[in-house]
Order: C-alpha cells, then structure tokens, then sequence
C-alpha cells in the first residue's frame, strides 16, 4: 500500500491528523485557509459510525488547540454517512448534535458535505434540523448539477446559511441531474452569484477558471467586498492559480484529505464519472 499513497499524496494530506497539521500549517502560511476532511462515507456498522463521531470530535478539539497554540486555521467537513446516516436518521442526528456542541464550545465550523443524490433529502433534512441551534458552526454543500438545486439555493438564501456551491462529481441520471457541462456551468454560475447576493458566506468551490472569472466580475461590478465570499480548490489541484488568487486579495480555502481511507474514495470517484479521472490526470500537468 505505501507506493499507491505516495501516488495518491498529491491530493490526500496524509494518513494520519499528526500527518496532515503540518501541511495545513504550510498551506496558511501561503496565506489559505483550509477546510480538513477525514476520509470516509457510507457506514453501515453503529460502532463504526460511533468511531467516526469520536474521530470528528477529536479534530474539532485538536483543531481548536492547535488554532489558540500557533493560530491554525481550519474549519472541518464532514460526511453524515459516516456517522450512521445509511443505517438511521435519528441515530446519526444523534451523533451530529453531540459534534456540533464540541464545535459550538470550541468555535469549530463544522460543513455537512454533500454525497449521492440518494441521500441528498436526508442531509438537507439533517442540517434544516440542527441549523436552528448552531447557526454559526454549521454549513452545507450543494451540487450545482442537480436539477432541485435551484429551490435549495432559495431556502439556504431564506435561512442566510454557509453554502459551498459545487458542480457536482457523482454520476446522476439525467432525469434528476443536467449532463451537459455547458448547462452545469450555467446553473452554477447562477447559483453562486445567488448565494455571493443573499446569503452568508458562500463558498465557490470550482477550478473552472471561466467560473472563477465571472465571480470575480460580478462581485466588483456589484459592489460586493472581497470578504463576502470565499474560492474553494481542492489540495493538489491547480496549487499555483490557488496562490495567484490569494495574491491577487480573494479569500481561498483548500478541501484537504487525510486519512487511510483514500484508496475507495478515490477508486469510488474515478469509476462513478469518466470525467473524473480526466480531471485528475489533466491537473496533475495543470499549475
């Protein structure tokens, strides 16, 4: 296994926390922001979920000790699956609300990551019902591909909630998600400058420079400050544009994955989309 992760370390931080600190340490130091995903998703087994809690609670508190010891800056995504979404909605409610009090007392952000359109009611379901009670620690992702994205724009703008807008990377029928990228684009390009107008915070979670682009002009024409939002990459992808954009005055967090269950998420994205292990392959030559 060790050849395969060296391969795989140009997008996964490390296998372990301890590993992955100092990377995000390097990454704030080049003036980013960084958003620490613990690899993992689809649990089926409570005590496994119950370790994927305590492993989520122990970030959040490592997170805030490392912040008050050297001034660390990390929010934390997480993935409700792993925390027994699959196998019960109140149990993994159960296990949300528990995280979000240690992110509460520990000033963590906390965002609910967005996986297949199977559970995509569930975790929208999920967040509608915590927000309430952690408004400031707790976000959501929405996938700019899915044709029900619209009405969940509108609501998190209702709401004033932390929105990552995305493209989208899981494969979708067509009958519940657009195909065509020319349209996804579109409906993104939408989506965000929606989000940049009427919500909090939102996250532009996109390595589409024409995407980027066009957040940048609408948000100088508007009037909007360069505070109001925040571009998104990926670690490993396209790491020269992600400091050129810090450089020229924007806000940019990394999503940055750690953890030893690299190897299905990464085998799991690549057979889901074709495009998926095109992109992989184009932004290991892209700078």
């Amino acid at each position: 296994m060790r050849l395969p992760f060296a391969l795989a370390s140009r997008f996964v931080a490390a296998e372990t926390l301890e590993g992955a600190l100092p990377v995000v340490r390097d990454l704030n130091r080049k003036g980013m922001h960084v958003a620490m995903d613990l690899l993992g998703e689809y649990v089926t087994d409570r005590d496994v979920a119950a370790a994927a809690r305590d492993a989520y609670i122990s970030l959040v508190q490592t997170v805030a000790e490392e912040r008050s010891r050297d001034g660390l800056d990390a929010n934390v995504s997480i993935k409700l699956s792993m925390m027994g979404q699959k196998i019960d909605e109140d149990y993994c409610l159960d296990n949300l609300r528990s995280l979000l009090e240690t992110a509460r007392e520990r000033d963590v952000f906390i965002r609910l990551d967005m996986e297949g359109s199977d559970i995509t009611e569930s975790t929208l379901r999920l967040f509608e019902e915590v927000y309430p009670d952690f408004p400031d620690h707790v976000g959501i992702v929405l996938q700019a591909y899915l044709k029900r994205t619209e009405r969940d724009v509108e609501r998190m703008c209702e709401l004033n909630a932390r929105v990552r807008i995305c493209k989208g990377a899981y494969k979708e029928p067509a009958s519940i998600a657009h195909q065509k990228m020319k349209t996804i684009r579109e409906r993104f390009d939408v989506y965000a400058k929606m989000l940049i107008r009427h919500a909090r915070y939102p996250g532009i979670a996109t390595h589409d420079d024409r995407l980027i682009d066009s957040v940048k002009a609408f948000a100088r024409e508007e009037g909007f400050d360069r505070d109001r939002f925040e571009f998104q990459m990926l670690y490993g992808i396209r790491p020269d544009t992600q400091e050129q954009i810090v450089r020229d005055g924007y806000h940019m967090r990394i999503y940055l994955p750690y953890g030893t269950e690299w190897l299905p998420y990464f085998t799991r994205r690549l057979r889901e989309r074709k495009e998926n292990v095109w992109f992989v392959v184009r932004n290991l030559l892209r700078r």
